[in-house]
């Protein structure tokens, strides 16, 4: 009955921690297994911690005292925060929080984990959503964090009694609340013409015309902001999610494969939570629009007949594997020979053509770093040639993947 009452107790603190912070909060036991957990990120399976991650979080903290916190990093670089709580007679475990980042170069960041854990670079982009979801703090914050947890965990939880001020009924004005009514018409007339053209203009990827366009959106749901009396962050955080959602639909016209909308939605529906500014939270809402847009320009396929849509989205999920026509044919159920046709019909470009212009493109950004072996980026990028490697992407940039890592430093 202890142990219960301790851990209930304890799952109290973690859903209080969770609902300031917004961050991932877990309770484990003695023998790391997860007695409660509230998250907001799901980790992609390529970088999810071990199972014997939460009993090496235990092992180390079981050694120090209880006024001790525990700065966690995994080969992922993913950070987590933990206390221990060892001094509870009726119950054993550690309470972590994360994970978080410390860095706000979360490209670099993907790149470096990418190359030292050896992941396919067909996880790219789903690892760079991911990444760019996870709260970024700094040293004073990830330690405020800590003392929280040892301060939080280091006494018997109390049950708080509230209590409040005795609540005004307003006066209703009859003749304002008609007229309040009308205005509100023109305004929400005038933001779905507005909608609908961004829409339009992110299905098409036209960044330009988004650019023209977002800003008179967004204005517009600010003017929205006092739908929830009282909260003009939660009416234009609300807006916000309706935003996600718009985007969301008008890259999927594109025929944008769901596994990149699925990231990409999840990461700014959590942002949008995390925003607790009317300034932030309309600059979040036009980084959302343009990323939808480029989303579209570099994964679109809805302009492909149905068999060739297929096959993009196949190399483009599968570029760091070895990738032959007969292989995407068997994994699309068509014929080689019609696939090869239709798809030299759409893109211009045989197959091997194709799949080697996304590996070169691919192969640039690593190549942008400067610090990362010839080899490396080659097999990374699925090429398992350094030689062949060379002469595609010369042949393509007109430069040798040396001369270009050189001329971008």
């Amino acid at each position: 009955m202890e142990e219960k009452v301790a851990v209930n107790n304890y799952i109290k603190i973690c859903q209080m921690i969770h609902s300031i912070t917004k961050m991932d909060v877990t309770l484990i036991d003695s023998d790391g297994n997860t007695l409660f957990e509230s998250i907001n990120h799901s980790i992609p399976v390529v970088v999810d911690h071990p199972d014997n991650e939460y009993n090496h979080i235990n092992e180390i903290l079981i050694n120090h005292q209880s006024n001790h916190y525990y700065h966690h990093i995994n080969p992922y670089g993913l950070e987590y925060m933990a206390v221990g709580i060892w001094r509870d007679q009726s119950f054993n475990g550690s309470l972590i929080i994360g994970p978080f980042i410390s860095s706000i170069l979360v490209i670099d960041l993907i790149k470096e984990i990418m190359i030292k854990n050896s992941l396919p670079i067909g996880e790219r982009k789903q690892l760079e959503q991911f990444y760019q979801s996870l709260p970024v703090l700094s040293e004073i914050e990830s330690n405020s964090i800590g003392e929280m947890l040892v301060n939080l965990c280091g006494h018997q939880y109390i049950n708080a009694q509230a209590f409040s001020s005795s609540i005004i009924k307003p006066v209703i004005n009859y003749d304002q609340l008609k007229i309040t009514i009308e205005e509100d018409k023109d305004i929400i007339e005038d933001r779905y013409q507005h909608q609908n053209k961004l829409m339009d203009a992110i299905t098409k990827g036209d960044r330009d015309e988004v650019n023209h366009l977002i800003d008179s959106l967004i204005d517009v749901f600010v003017g929205f902001s006092d739908r929830v009396p009282g909260n003009p962050i939660r009416s234009s955080k609300n807006m916000g999610f309706v935003c996600n959602t718009l985007y969301r639909v008008a890259a999927e016209r594109s025929g944008v494969h769901p596994v990149y909308l699925h990231n990409i939605s999840e990461r700014f529906a959590i942002l949008i939570e995390r925003t607790n500014t009317l300034p932030s939270l309309k600059k979040l809402m036009f980084s959302m629009a343009i990323e939808y847009c480029d989303l579209v320009r570099t994964f679109s396929t809805g302009h492909y007949s149905p068999i060739v849509k297929k096959a993009v989205d196949y190399i483009l999920l599968n570029l760091g594997y070895p990738i032959t026509l007969h292989t995407i044919a068997k994994q699309i159920h068509v014929n080689p020979s019609h696939l090869s046709r239709k798809f030299k019909e759409d893109t211009g470009m045989n197959i091997t053509e194709y799949i080697n212009q996304k590996r070169v493109g691919e192969a640039k950004l690593y190549l942008q770093r400067g610090n990362i072996s010839m080899t490396d980026i080659a097999f990374m990028v699925g090429f398992n040639d350094l030689n062949y490697f060379s002469k595609v992407f010369k042949k393509l940039t007109s430069v040798t993947p040396s001369q270009y890592a050189k001329r971008k430093l």
